[in-house]
């Protein structure tokens, strides 16, 4: 079972799973292009208030700077291209949030440019206008994510709220989130549980996202069952 990052906690990532060799989990990175070109031959089109965001939005990132003189932003993607955060290279259509601030903008060029991504959005032609952008968290949607090569692979994002059960069938909880420790995934599971005081309270369980703890991820049924005691 292995991983690519494609978001923070609350979800962008893609995750692989497989038989183990040896007892040992694989760990796939798969690199993404390093360039992704998107209409960059029609450069019409404006930054544009809107309402809300589409149902299906997910964050992937946020606007960190301008980046050169052009219009151009510079953004700090929630996870690294190639691990799941390639997801907005691929997206045409971007939202900006910030407060209360909703905007749809169209993507004619991004980049790879280090750890971060740089992009140049319709509307946006100096380094004035991209300024103002600092501080906008972007989304795009979850249709756009690049697709995934493998049966086994699966975002971050749709591994949220699945049940999680062992082998023998006893309920760990519920996949509250997604923690990347750089060798592998690890899902961090809540359980509903009882305080010293007898108040109701929320346990946690860290289990790796790797083949030799996870068995199944059934998203039809939306249930992972795993080799994991209960009383871990």
């Amino acid at each position: 079972m292995s991983t690519r990052n494609s978001a923070s906690d609350s979800g962008l990532t893609a995750a692989r799973g497989g038989k183990p060799e040896q007892n040992e989990a694989t760990f796939v990175r798969k690199r993404a292009a390093r360039r992704v070109a998107i209409d960059a031959s029609d450069n019409a089109g404006s930054i544009e208030p809107v309402e809300s965001l589409p149902d299906d939005a997910i964050e992937v990132g946020a606007i960190v700077d301008a980046y050169g003189l052009k219009g151009w932003v510079k953004i700090a993607p929630h996870a690294h291209a190639g691990h799941g955060g390639d997801a907005m290279l691929a997206a045409k259509r971007w939202w900006l949030v910030k407060g209360n601030e909703r905007k749809a903008v169209r993507c004619l060029q991004s980049k790879v440019h280090s750890d971060t991504v740089v992009t140049h959005f319709a509307g946006c032609d100096d380094r004035d206008t991209a300024y103002a952008l600092r501080g906008h968290s972007i989304h795009v949607l979850r249709s756009d994510f690049p697709k995934l090569t493998g049966d086994d692979e699966f975002y971050w994002v749709d591994l949220i709220g699945l049940n999680v059960v062992n082998d023998a069938d006893a309920a760990l909880g519920q996949v509250a989130g997604m923690i990347d420790n750089g060798a592998h995934s690890i899902m961090r599971v809540e359980f509903p549980t009882t305080a010293k005081d007898g108040s109701p309270a929320t346990g946690e369980r860290l289990i790796p996202f790797v083949g030799v703890y996870v068995k199944t991820v059934d998203q039809a049924v939306r249930r992972i069952i795993v080799d994991w005691d209960a009383d871990y």
